[in-house]
């Protein structure tokens, strides 16, 4: 008699039409935070629109690679295979901002890059000390962290939401030069700014996601920010406020090529800071890892887990190399394994390669890019206020009863991570060189929420079912 060998659900390979069904949802579930942070990046850096619709169709082609690797293998050193998708941490927005604001253009962009590529490299090799480093990342420290990214996303939501900064920045007022003005010209400010027709649009987009969020289950509220998004450009396009000019001069198809915006340079000061971006992305994934491994079923091994972190590593190097970020695991992703019961990583494998084909579609990126500011705004409110909330819910298991020092630990960190948003010119007296670090609120924080849990706890050991039970919470406990 034949022995039939059971397969387990995270090796299940479904059907090529339904394989492509459960693809294309966790694609539309990833989407809108895959497309926010080079959107973030690339106005930052005051890229020309063009140059931000190739790094919004870099970033999905590597979402894609990184998908493929993740969740299919890569030998046994690369890839967890289980249903991961991969996208752009929002961990490495705020240095990154940093980095552009102080070095915009195509030089600024080359040394984002660089020291991407260096912090993969270097992310690749500590990958197996990643379990040690857990002690230094206890639930006070990783929910601070995380609640400071979204603080400081705010000022992105609410910017986008006003339709774009208060002043054109580097365009000095020519009645000034006229009149034999010295010193600093002043800039001009910008009339749209916080203009009534434009905010309304930026709230029906916010009214959508909670309407969906509310009177919805399942898949279509899984993808709410991306409907809200949609119904939004619906609106902009009808008031004559969204074109698409841009869109029909895009081709339909094009290959998205390494260093497109030249070789990269590689600043120590600014590989430093990506390699904290890079620790406090292995924290996170641990977690999304760990709680994906409950959810399936399989067993996350050090071995396991190690394969894993290499791949945040190594997304990340081929992210810097084609022209975009560090990638992590997608928590929202880990929500839809839980909601629909659908274990499979082929699944997976699938919307990798949707994912990779939409990044060699330039029409697409243009699309995004066509996209007004105060649409996003309505989207970037609810989505950069999860991840503050995700920090928040984090930090409430945290234990403050029995051990009060936890409260100093959030308190300090939390108000140094705000220093550079509400006095963003803090650092004038000091080394230009340190600038792109002591400029970021989440590395300050970072720095200080590690430095005092040391101080008060010391380097206890955060278990790795600390670290399941924190990235659960952070997603819903789905």
């Amino acid at each position: 008699m034949s022995q039939t060998t059971t397969v387990h659900p995270v090796d299940e390979k479904p059907r090529l039409p339904r394989l492509a069904a459960l693809g294309l949802q966790h694609v539309l579930v990833m989407y809108a935070g895959a497309i926010a942070v080079p959107l973030i990046v690339g106005r930052a850096l005051k890229l020309s629109p063009d140059q931000v619709a190739l790094l919004i169709s870099a970033d999905l082609f590597c979402c894609g690679i990184a998908t493929l690797i993740q969740s299919w293998g890569l030998t046994q050193w690369f890839g967890i295979r289980l249903p991961v998708m991969m996208g752009v941490t929002f961990a490495a927005v705020g240095p990154m901002v940093a980095m552009a604001e102080s070095t915009p253009g195509v030089e600024g962009a080359r040394a984002i890059f660089g020291a991407i590529i260096a912090a993969g490299f270097i992310g690749v090799f500590i990958a197996p000390l990643a379990s040690r480093m857990l002690r230094f990342f206890p639930p006070v420290v990783t929910g601070t962290i995380i609640a400071v990214i979204g603080i400081s996303l705010m000022r992105v939501g609410i910017g986008w939401a006003m339709g774009g900064p208060a002043f054109l920045a580097k365009i000095p007022d020519p009645a000034f030069a006229a009149g034999g003005g010295t010193g600093p010209a002043p800039m001009i400010a910008n009339p749209n700014y916080a203009a009534l027709d434009n905010m309304a649009i930026a709230v029906f987009v916010l009214a959508v996601i909670l309407l969906i969020a509310k009177y919805t289950r399942g898949f279509v509220q899984n993808i709410s920010v991306l409907l809200g998004i949609v119904a939004g450009g619906i609106v902009a396009t009808a008031m004559g406020k969204m074109h698409f000019d841009k869109v029909a001069g895009a081709h339909w198809f094009d290959v998205v090529l390494p260093f497109s915006f030249g070789m990269p340079t590689f600043d120590p000061v600014l590989i430093a800071t990506m390699v904290l971006v890079m620790i406090v992305t292995f924290i996170e994934s641990t977690g999304m890892f760990l709680a994906l491994g409950d959810l399936t079923g399989r067993c996350v091994t050090p071995q396991s887990l190690t394969a894993g972190l290499r791949v945040d590593g190594l997304g990340t190097i081929i992210g810097g190399v084609f022209n975009t970020f560090p990638y992590t695991s997608f928590s929202q992703n880990v929500g839809l394994v839980g909601v629909t019961g659908v274990r499979s990583r082929y699944v997976c494998v699938a919307g990798g390669i949707i994912l990779m084909v939409l990044g060699l579609i330039p029409k697409m990126a243009a699309l995004v890019e066509s996209l007004p500011q105060f649409v996003l705004g309505g989207a970037g409110l609810v989505m950069f206020g999860m991840v503050a909330a995700t920090g928040v819910r984090i930090l409430a298991a945290v234990d403050y009863k029995t051990n009060r020092n936890n409260l100093y630990i959030v308190a300090v960190s939390v108000s140094l991570g705000m220093v550079p948003l509400v006095a963003p010119a803090w650092t004038q007296h000091m080394p230009h060189g340190l600038h792109p670090l002591l400029e970021s609120g989440i590395l300050l924080a970072t720095i200080s929420a590690v430095l005092l849990n040391l101080f008060f706890n010391g380097a206890q050991r955060a278990s790795l079912e600390e670290t399941r039970d924190a990235a659960l919470a952070a997603d819903g406990g789905h």
